[in-house]
């Protein structure tokens, strides 16, 4: 179905923004499945393209679609535009996939998206719903609709990063 992969709940706080030169470049937005080896996996999904929320203390402030441009750049252009003050926390699914693929740290990488993937109308709408419910953050929802074929990946902290790095480049 559409939605592939999704992060919940996610600190904007827990995100470097501006690391500088001294740490190789740009942001990342990594998320992670398992804790350690061997089911330890961690992706960068500052390329994702899909659909975001950003939350203030009481609630969903702003939903955005990324297509055109990636999930890493909208995010970073609401800490610095109108929605700056207005959100704390966010939330993303994604439509690219993970890939087994890894780049030269150990981090797997993302496919590109796919084009007029064929889908059956009830999948998708029971994806969308899905994708409400957990967006809202609606635990005791009477729906207990979950997404086709998505995986939660959790948020690296700010200060767990170099150490689960380590931990990819041990495997």
């Amino acid at each position: 179905m559409f939605i592939k992969n999704y992060g919940l709940f996610w600190q904007r706080d827990e995100i470097d923004w501006h690391p500088g030169a001294g740490k190789k470049g740009a942001f990342r937005l990594l998320g992670r499945m398992g804790l350690n080896r061997p089911n330890l996996r961690i992706v960068d999904f500052r390329e994702q393209k899909g659909i975001y929320i950003l939350y203030g203390d009481h609630g969903p402030t702003y939903v955005g679609l990324t297509i055109r441009q990636n999930l890493g750049k909208r995010l970073k252009d609401h800490t610095e535009d109108d929605h700056d003050a207005y959100w704390s926390r966010f939330s993303w699914f994604g439509f690219r996939r993970v890939l087994g693929k890894k780049d030269k740290l150990g981090i797997n990488i993302l496919a590109t998206l796919a084009k007029g993937q064929g889908t059956k109308s009830a999948a998708v709408i029971r994806d969308v719903e899905a994708l409400l419910i957990k967006a809202m953050g609606l635990p005791n929802n009477i729906a207990e609709t979950k997404f086709h074929s998505a995986n939660e990946w959790l948020q690296i902290k700010e200060h767990e990063t170099e150490s689960l790095i380590k931990k990819l480049k041990k495997t």
